[in-house]
Parts: structure tokens; sequence; C-alpha cells
């Protein structure tokens, strides 16, 4: 099955809750949403008195993420705040409360939307600084929403190549820092996957390489394609179906039956992106990869992280159908000729 959606809520859409956002994709006829974590900070607050006792993720009004009870974090919110907690509240709420959460998945789950969830842009692994531990939180905290909504992947970037350290230093600090990050998704028995992505420049840690390479190592890893960056990364090399083919297999490997990709059209040059574009602008074709796709019907994501969001998700699934429907078009051609063909003899 290949679904297509935006990333982040329909433009069109009149409501800008995320609950309006998977409402409208489903109305739109698309079957994915990929939700955007543009802000992921957060502050700490003492509960009020009317908020003893009452589950940490029913409170009203405010989106607590963990609870700090005896300087150790809790992220099991079904327990009851207690007068001494400090309740770590997301600036940038995705819902009224965290309960919210499990009641918008099960609308995703009744609508067929799949739900992903992208970390903020800029993610820092490859430093030792207090920058490092900001990011390692907010993809903790990625990880938690998505696993309340029952969605599949969490899918980020690890960092920018540090000043300070040499290239090598800066991948074995994003090692160490993904490897301890999974040993606590385990030990929280998380059910979404990390999906790692290719990035579009040449001085953050991202190639296909370096993707599969990290995924094969770490457990729990899965690749994430973004077409528009690897195209410019690689001086716009996606040209013809085999070129799409030969990435979907060297992650498929990886990916545990699903592969999540994102698309859009880009300006590149020197094997970095420039900007993402409208679909039918820049040199990258998608007419291409659906051809790829109906050759090799991989079961894929394709999330449109194009400036038209919504607009060219339906237009990559009309595009599919297209191509799909001429294939089986000619199959059935090529079948009443050889029935015709045995007929005769």
């Amino acid at each position: 099955m290949i679904r297509f959606g935006p990333a982040g809520i329909p433009l069109s859409c009149k409501g800008r809750t995320l609950r309006d956002g998977i409402e409208d994709v489903h109305n739109l006829s698309l079957t994915a949403l990929e939700i955007q974590m543009v802000r992921s900070g957060t502050v700490d607050i003492y509960p009020d008195e009317e908020d003893i006792g009452i589950p940490a993720k029913d409170l009203e009004g405010r989106f607590i993420i963990e609870v700090i009870r005896d300087e150790e974090p809790i992220t099991d919110l079904n327990i009851p705040v207690e007068e001494d907690d400090i309740l770590v509240q997301m600036t940038s709420a995705f819902a009224s409360n965290f309960g919210e959460l499990y009641e918008i998945g099960d609308l995703a789950k009744e609508l067929d939307v799949g739900v992903s969830l992208h970390t903020p842009n800029y993610i820092d692994l490859a430093s030792d600084s207090p920058l490092t531990d900001d990011c390692l939180n907010s993809i903790r905290h990625a990880a938690l929403i998505e696993n309340a909504l029952g969605g599949d992947i969490v899918v980020t970037n690890l960092g920018l190549y540090s000043d300070i350290n040499d290239e090598e230093a800066s991948e074995a600090n994003i090692y160490n820092n993904v490897d301890a990050l999974m040993e606590w998704w385990k030990d929280e028995g998380l059910k979404p996957k990390l999906g790692i992505e290719i990035t579009g420049q040449q001085e953050v840690f991202g190639s296909l390489e370096q993707v599969l390479d990290i995924c094969h190592n770490i457990k729990g890893l899965v690749p994430v394609i973004n077409w528009p960056h690897y195209h410019s990364r690689t001086g716009g090399s996606l040209l013809e179906t085999e070129d799409f083919q030969y990435v979907i297999e060297q992650a498929e490997p990886y990916c545990n039956g699903h592969l999540h990709t994102l698309f859009a059209g880009a300006e590149h040059s020197d094997g970095n992106e420039l900007r993402l574009t409208p679909i039918k602008k820049g040199d990258l074709k998608f007419e291409t990869l659906a051809e790829c796709l109906v050759d090799m019907r991989p079961d894929m994501t394709v999330i449109s992280s194009s400036p038209l969001l919504e607009h060219d998700a339906m237009y990559m699934r009309i595009i599919h159908e297209r191509y799909l429907s001429k294939k089986v078009a000619k199959a059935l051609r090529m079948k009443r000729k050889e029935e015709s063909a045995a007929a005769e003899e």
C-alpha cells in the first residue's frame, strides 16, 4: 500500500488542531499526516491545589509530558499528581492535555490516517553540550507523543558536524547519544520506531550510507528517505526509475516492511539543497518515482514536504493512480491478446 499525505496540518484546514488536521486529511482522500514538532520547549511548573490526585495526563489545559518526583522523571502519566511533584509542561501543545492524544489516535485509526511525527529540524547530537541534552529531550518527548497516538515512526535528523570536534569525533558522539536514547526507548517499552532521515546538506550527518550504517548498528532505527534531500546531496542523481529503485532496494532491508519517505521539488547546488519547491518545479520528477513505485509495489508512505503541502500530496496520489491504471490496462490487453492467440490454436 502507498499512503500519501502532507507534512503538517493542511493549509486549507479551517481548524488548526491536530484533530482537525486528521479529519481534513481524510476528507481530502489522503491517508497520512506527518505532525511537525516545530517547537519542543518545556517549562517546569508546580501543581495547583486542585491538581492533586488527578492523573497528570488529565490536567485540563496543561499538556504535561513528564512528572519529576523525588528528582526522577516519570513518563507514566496515569499516576495521580502529588503536592511536591514538578510538572514538565510543553509550551507548544498538541492537544488540550496528554490524555487527549489517545482519543486522537483512535480517530486516526478509524479514518485510516497513518500518523507520523517529525522532530524539530535543528537537532544536535554531534556535540556534547546542554543543547544536545535539549535535543535528546525533544526526541524523547516526540516518542512519548507518537506512542500515545498509536503511530509507527518518529522522524529525525541527527545534526551538524561539530565546529569543536572533527568529523570522526562528531560521529562518535552521534552514535553514543543515539545508543543511549534507544536504551531509554527500550526501557519505556515504546512501540514507534525512530526514523533517521537522509539530509540535504554535506555538513549535516545523513548521507544514505551513514543512515544505513547507523540503522545497521543500533537496534530500533529505520531509514527515512527524504527524496529531495538525497537528490540534492548527490548532485541531482534521481533521474531514471532505476535511480529511485536503487535507493529503495538499499533501504528496504532495514525498514521492517514499511518505508517512510518525503517528497518535494528542490533547488540545489554543489551537493547541497538550497530550498524545497512545489513538485512541478525543478529537476526532481515525481512521475519517475510513480513509475518506479508501480513496478516495485513497496509498502510506503510518501509525505509531501512541498510548500503546497496537501495540494502536492493529492497531486502525487493522482499521478500514482494514473500510472497504476496504465499498468493494469496494459496487463489486461496482454492477457486478452494471449487468450485470443490460444483460442486460435
